[in-house]
């Protein structure tokens, strides 16, 4: 009782209790004038923070042109308090004329500049701080106390207390201890709420980056042909720098591995690797991949969702199959390239984001800009540094060490002893074409371990349409009663006369009208052949 006697606004020991049990800003803070200001002896209870300026502050501040330097500035965060003639007006809101305050001007920003509280006993006598006259007047408002919130010699902000009753020597003593305990829960609570925000941030790098924990399909660059070694100084070259790197070549050849090469090689290893396929996303989560949304912002958007963007910050972003952008967005992204800025599905406050962008295509960009199917600015902006990369029958001198490489990894994922290869497995394999380049190969030596039960490699590989002859060679060697063909030549002749009769019957085999019939043969002896040659109806 005799601390209620000596505080105005209530006890003490219980806004002590109450401050203590809050952990975040957004709870703490209300409760806490809400405490400082149980009755209405006490007019008016605030609280400001020191933060940077919000977007579109500075601009409609009425005390903008008070403020000299706007690099930061006393923020209204909470408030509370009684109207005489109004009993129903607790003066909660944290808009007005007050909401922003210049660090340094007028009571509360001399409060937070000096670290010195301030004190008026009598502000009918004392009214040089006072910046609505009337206000007090008609409030009936006879002290005043300001505090600042200090914790570890930092200013973190500033309590306001109006009284319509004198501040007594003991009331002060309390509330400057109020004060330095609330100091001490709002620094505790902002560490806690980035503890959350670093957590939540992990999480979703976790989630996007949990296929990342796995070997990359290539496990790492592997080969000595003079197309490797020309990429891989490429690397060397551009990974230190912040240049937009485009990744060019077929499909299969590697273009996920340079990126990560790149990534690893750069100065910015150490911070995540994002990767987007953008062949994957559905047309309308594009944006929200990228940016991300707020809590509701559409059906479905069920929290907030930071975007690829966000989760890529101080790090890369490697936007896989780039061509397949749609135009619309393509502006979007040239903005976040350009300004670094960026506005999630639903919000409208600003992000800045520090993004290394690396992007791949299969396709000719180039072209696709010139015919009006890509963003030309945008072309330009991504292929900097551009890096082609050879396709696998460009780099036949890699395929011996790129298959022992697979051999291994595949061994030892199933439990295999080690297979060797030999040197007609090497001339096998480099013989053909690869059309599906690397990860051709990857899954054909898969495949290969898989079925050597008995140690020995055998290679399915299909018929490869690069090295056949050509339907005026084959008609001239028919022709030519003197040709003489080889057996893989009369193989390959085989082969696609059976399909063309299988073309011509729409896959029939059977029956009247089948390529059985149309080739003269048994219907079982044309699916033996079938199935010797890998025909397929």
């Amino acid at each position: 009782m005799s601390l209620q006697k000596h505080a105005v606004f209530g006890d003490p020991q219980e806004v002590l209790l109450a401050i203590s049990g809050k952990h975040h800003l957004p709870e703490l803070l209300p409760l806490a004038v809400r405490r400082l200001a149980p009755s209405d002896r006490i007019a008016l209870a605030r609280i400001w923070l020191v933060r940077p300026p919000e977007d579109g502050d500075c601009g409609n501040c009425r005390m903008a042109e008070e403020c000299h330097r706007r690099e930061q500035c006393l923020h209204l965060v909470a408030s509370y308090g009684h109207s005489l003639g109004e009993p129903d007006q607790h003066w909660e809101q944290t808009e007005g004329e007050f909401r922003r305050m210049p660090i340094g001007v007028r009571k509360i920003g001399f409060i937070a500049s000096s670290g010195r509280s301030v004190q008026i006993d009598d502000v009918t006598t004392d009214s040089q701080w006072i910046a609505r006259p009337d206000w007090v007047r008609d409030q009936q408002i006879k002290s005043f106390l300001g505090l600042p919130l200090r914790y570890r010699d930092e200013t973190l902000g500033v309590m306001a207390m109006f009284s319509r009753d004198p501040m007594g020597i003991s009331c002060c003593d309390w509330l400057h201890m109020i004060a330095d305990h609330l100091a001490a829960a709002i620094a505790n609570a902002r560490s806690l709420d980035e503890i959350e925000t670093l957590k939540r941030r992990l999480e979703q790098e976790n989630e996007y980056l949990r296929e990342e924990v796995e070997v990359s399909a290539f496990g790492e660059l592997v080969g000595n042909s003079p197309a490797l070694q020309m990429i891989s100084q490429q690397i060397d070259l551009v990974a230190p720098t912040e240049s937009s790197v485009l990744i060019l070549g077929e499909s299969g050849t590697g273009k996920e591995l340079v990126a990560r090469e790149l990534h690893r090689r750069s100065n910015r290893s150490d911070r995540p690797l994002i990767k987007v396929n953008c062949a994957a996303v559905p047309r309308e989560l594009y944006e929200s991949e990228f940016f991300g949304h707020s809590k509701g912002s559409f059906t479905g958007a069920l929290r907030d969702r930071a975007g690829r963007f966000e989760l890529a910050d101080g790090g890369t972003l490697f936007l896989d199959e780039i061509g397949e952008i749609p135009l619309d967005l393509q502006a979007k992204l040239l903005r976040v390239l350009q300004e670094g800025e960026l506005e999630r599905i639903g919000e409208e406050r600003t992000r800045r984001v520090n993004v290394r962008i690396i992007a791949a295509t299969n396709r000719n960009l180039r072209e696709e800009a010139f015919q009006g199917r890509f963003r030309q600015d945008l072309f330009y902006r991504l292929s900097v540094f551009p890096i082609e990369l050879a396709p696998l029958r460009q780099r036949t001198q890699d395929i011996p060490l790129l298959a022992e490489h697979f051999l291994d990894r595949f061994a030892r994922q199933l439990g295999r002893k080690p297979l060797k290869l030999t040197l007609a497995n090497v001339q096998q394999l480099q013989r053909y074409s690869w059309p599906g380049n690397v990860r051709e190969l990857q899954h054909v030596l898969e495949r290969a371990v898989i079925v050597a039960a008995d140690g020995k490699l055998r290679f399915d590989l299909p018929m490869d349409t690069s090295t056949q002859p050509s339907r005026k060679s084959k008609q001239q060697a028919i022709e030519s009663p003197d040709q003489v063909l080889t057996d893989l030549e009369v193989r390959k002749f085989e082969v696609e006369n059976i399909r063309r009769a299988l073309a011509a019957c729409n896959g029939k085999v059977y029956g009247n009208g089948g390529a059985a019939e149309l080739l003269g043969l048994k219907p079982t002896t044309l699916m033996s052949r079938m199935r010797a040659f890998g025909i397929r109806s």
